[in-house]
């Protein structure tokens, strides 16, 4: 995780950007773009879980 936030707020810009350019340019068919949002919000989630997991390691040593 970046903890500086100057460098979260250089990351956020070109991320928005990235965001309205594929839903600019998102297939007619809906079910292809539901399957991928579902697929991230999958990968999301597993990676709070190994940060979460990689943290309470940490404190315990």
């Amino acid at each position: 995780m970046i903890r500086n936030p100057r460098t979260k707020r250089l990351l956020s810009v070109p991320l928005l950007i990235l965001g309205g350019l594929l839903m600019f340019l998102a297939p007619e068919n809906i079910w292809i773009g539901a399957i991928l949002f579902v697929l991230g919000i999958g990968v999301e989630i597993v990676g709070l879980v190994l940060a979460h997991r990689a943290k309470t390691s940490q404190s315990r040593e």
